[in-house]
């Protein structure tokens, strides 16, 4: 399986994913091993993302409270 680089933002590993999706759509005939691949990494890229998100979010939160407070 393909070791995902930690370092890329939400959009990199949205656009990877996008990338595997095409590449399904193109295929006339899939090599299996090849579909496996692309499947184990768009998972890796999707949780990576979940990660990525869920960041986001505790970002909005944090500044949600700080707002908050000012009031």
């Amino acid at each position: 399986m393909a070791k995902i680089k930690e370092d890329k933002n939400l959009n990199e590993y949205l656009k990877e994913i996008s990338n595997i999706t095409e590449w399904f759509n193109n295929q006339t005939e899939i090599d299996l091993e090849e579909a496996i691949k692309k499947v184990e990494e768009a998972n890796e890229l999707i949780t990576k993302s979940k990660e990525k998100l869920g960041d986001v979010e505790n970002s909005f939160q944090k500044i949600e409270k700080e707002i908050s407070g000012l009031e």
